[in-house]
């Protein structure tokens, strides 16, 4: 099946499934809304900025959202493209093992008259993983111009997405006061420097937790001490406080009168 088949005027979003050499059309988006991530508001308004200057098509630059799991990152791509769905923007989801087929997706895309997002998440790679380097001539161009209607969007939970080794920095050196790095390192550093616009997600305190789960338990009626108190001991439990881990919590716990009548009694598995 040819990719150009999606009605992409009907269509908001779809997959790249490799073993059918096709575009999976997605109906139904994660229906995510800007308005439920908080305590990203900087990295949100970012994005936001970045995506209204792509879909007016002004120049505008490919993200990258790097940092602690469960912080957003993923979330803040959906929801700002839920934001921007009706302005003729879709979106397109590649996994990174997929990525020698990006320039057979982008060439199907790229005269379409509509905007895409390629979005790609958990973005890194291993020592020995060179499929990177696809993404060079996709990001800036080869001999073809990038396409203009095309934005790449990735998640990843470090900074830089390829490791370096000690063994990589053997051949740095300083000349005249000025750090040299060697080729190895300009390598694996350039494929973030690609990203026009980098934002890092950093972990959340105590109270920020608390304040997403009350965003998730808007309606709650109850004795909030008693729920910031599950709340809390949930968290510890995961060894890990974060936007995921309150929505883990409200999924466990939404509309279970047990956590006012009864909190002691219950044991988190």
């Amino acid at each position: 099946r040819n990719m150009t088949e999606i009605e992409w005027k009907t269509v908001p979003a779809a997959v790249w499934r490799p073993n059918q050499g096709r575009l999976r059309p997605i109906a139904l988006v994660d229906p995510i809304r800007l308005v439920e991530l908080i305590g990203i508001d900087r990295q949100k308004q970012a994005v936001i900025d970045n995506t209204q200057r792509f879909v007016d098509g002004r120049p505008c630059n490919n993200v990258l959202l790097w940092g602690a799991r469960g912080t957003g990152k993923s979330s803040l791509i959906k929801a700002v493209f839920n934001h921007f769905c009706e302005q003729k923007l879709r979106l397109i989801e590649v996994f990174k093992s997929d990525l020698y087929y990006l320039h057979d997706i982008v060439d199907q895309i790229r005269d379409l008259p509509y905007k895409f997002l390629i979005y790609c998440d958990d973005f890194v790679f291993a020592e020995n993983d060179h499929s990177y380097s696809t993404l060079t001539t996709v990001l800036e161009g080869s001999i073809e111009a990038a396409p203009d209607n095309v934005l790449l969007y990735a998640t990843s939970n470090r900074r830089h997405l390829v490791p370096q080794s000690m063994q990589d920095n053997l051949a740095s050196e300083v000349v005249e006061g000025v750090l040299h790095l060697a080729d190895a390192v300009e390598e694996k550093i350039a494929l973030s420097d690609r990203f026009g616009l980098r934002l890092s997600f950093h972990p959340i305190n105590q109270a920020q937790y608390l304040d997403i789960v009350d965003s998730y338990f808007a309606d709650y009626g109850g004795d909030r001490s008693e729920l910031h108190r599950m709340a809390i001991r949930f968290s510890a439990e995961r060894a890990s406080r974060s936007g995921r881990t309150a929505k883990q919590f409200y999924n466990a716990f939404a509309g279970d009168p047990k956590i006012t009548e009864s909190p002691d009694q219950y044991h988190l598995e």
